[in-house]
C-alpha cells in the first residue's frame, strides 16, 4: 500500500522538473562539438558570431551563415557548398545547457530524421 502512495507523489515531483537551459550563454564563442554516427565518434571545431559559423572537421574548414528562429534553435545554411547535400539547411535545437557545455539536435530543414550530440565551449 505504501508503494502505491508513494507512486502518485514521485511522478508530480518527476512531473515538476525543468532541464536547464541557458541559450544565451552558447550564441558566440569556440565549441568543440561531438557526435556519434553508426558507433564512430566524430568531432569538429567551431567559431560562432553573430552571423557567421566557421567549422573545422577532419581538416577541412567550412563557413556558413547562423540565423537564430529563437534561443535556443537556429539555421546554418552553407555559404559555398560543394555538393547537393551541403546546399541544405541544418536546423540545431539546443535540449539543455550545463556551466560549459550544451546537448543538441539536429538534422536537414524539412527532415524528421535528427541526430544529438553535445558540445562544449572551449
Amino acid at each position: 500500500m505504501k508503494k502505491i502512495t508513494l507512486l502518485p507523489v514521485l511522478l508530480l515531483l518527476i512531473s515538476c522538473y525543468n532541464t536547464e537551459r541557458n541559450c544565451q550563454d552558447f550564441k558566440t564563442g569556440t565549441f568543440r562539438s561531438e557526435i556519434t554516427i553508426n558507433g564512430v565518434k566524430h568531432s569538429t571545431t567551431s567559431i560562432r558570431t553573430d552571423s557567421l559559423v566557421i567549422e573545422t572537421y577532419k581538416g577541412k574548414t567550412d563557413t556558413a551563415s547562423i540565423r537564430w528562429v529563437n534561443d535556443c534553435e537556429y539555421v546554418l545554411q552553407q555559404l559555398h557548398p560543394k555538393s547537393m547535400a551541403e546546399e541544405k539547411a541544418i536546423t540545431i535545437k539546443i535540449l539543455t545547457t550545463s556551466k560549459n557545455s550544451y546537448t543538441f539536435e539536429f538534422g536537414a530543414v524539412g527532415n524528421d530524421a535528427k541526430q544529438r550530440g553535445t558540445a562544449r565551449k572551449i
